[in-house]
């Protein structure tokens, strides 16, 4: 009996941290200012240094859209490969890596699958189109991304962004892709749905912990951690990937004195490379997050400040749209 006036005594604390934090959040949606450089953890530690470097290569890219593009190819993946013949880190067809490859480390090669010559020509291909398409009206960075994919041709052809839906969804695609990189300059805004995900894990609680577990009926309703933060999501209408580190690149990140209840809080065993992370929970104020912790305990409240907090993730139903649905292998 005393346990159970303890949980209903903390899930009111809950819900009045869920008030009373949206409430202040309300004035500060609006004033969130425009991100710059690069999220503490965002870019795995060997290549931020070069994503810093050759993101500032010219004026249509930055550090977090390179990173956007490099995570959207090849999920960070030195020695990726499609079926098309695509390679390495920045996914370049061979052809193309011949006609547009620098040498980035000065080594006196340009090597496809050396990260420090691939980023250094994606930045140095994604200046060459916009200084092909410099003259077209509209953005310059839409427009360079809109021709990598559709062709410097096609942009100018439209004065712009041409009307293809491939063309334009790409564009939105990196383009909210790179809020996930982007170092916040001011308080991230409010996600509208994070309330009802809270309620959904809320409902959650007490159930035992199953690796893997989705909720489904033959699972008896259980879940693993990441089971329960897709499925949250899931109930407010945003899909997120199965895998905590996937889930990682799906909006924003606010700093740890910015968290919002419904922000996801990450775990790694390296906090300089966001593909360790292990594990994920739902923030629900205070300090606290709803977690599905491991075999054995049940879904509970738990504290996040421990020694492997990597960060958190304002969830965007946008930003989750714009993950890639799966990298070269």
């Amino acid at each position: 009996m005393a346990s159970g006036i303890g949980v209903g005594l903390l899930l009111c604390l809950v819900g009045l941290l869920v008030i009373g934090t949206y409430g202040a959040a309300a004035g500060l949606a609006g004033a969130a200012g425009r991100a710059v450089g690069l999220a503490k953890g965002a870019v795995p530690a060997a290549y931020q240094p070069m994503v810093q470097k050759w993101g500032n290569l010219c004026p249509a890219i930055n550090p977090a859209l390179l990173a956007a593009q490099l995570y959207q190819e090849s999920g960070w993946n030195p020695r990726a490969q499609s079926p098309a013949g695509a390679q390495g880190i920045a996914q370049f067809i061979p052809e193309t890596w011949a006609a547009h490859a620098v040498d980035g480390d000065g080594d006196g090669k340009k090597d496809i699958w050396n990260p420090a010559d691939a980023i250094a020509s994606a930045a140095s291909y994604d200046c060459e189109l916009a200084r092909y398409v410099k003259d077209a009206p509209g953005n310059a960075t839409e427009n360079m991304l809109a021709a990598y994919n559709a062709g410097a041709y096609r942009v100018i052809q439209y004065n712009g962004v041409p009307p293809y839906g491939e063309t334009q969804g790409y564009v939105k695609s990196i383009t909210t892709l790179a809020k996930s990189f982007e170092a916040p300059t001011g308080p991230v805004a409010s996600s509208h749905q994070a309330a009802a995900a809270i309620y959904f894990a809320q409902e959650q609680l007490g159930k035992r912990y199953l690796w893997g577990g989705d909720g489904t009926a033959d699972q008896g309703g259980r879940f693993d951690c990441s089971g329960l933060t897709k499925a949250a999501y899931h109930s407010v209408g945003i899909e997120l990937p199965r895998v905590a580190n996937d889930q990682w690149n799906a909006g924003p990140h606010p700093n740890r004195n910015e968290l919002l209840p419904g922000d996801l809080v990450f775990f790694a065993n390296d906090l300089n490379d966001p593909r360790s992370i292990h594990h994920v929970g739902i923030y629900v104020g205070g300090g606290y997050m709803i977690n599905a912790p491991y075999t054995g305990a049940v879904i509970r409240f738990d504290k996040i400040d421990t020694p492997d907090y990597i960060g958190a993730t304002r969830v965007t139903s946008d930003g989750a749209k714009a993950l890639p649905a799966g990298n070269a292998a």
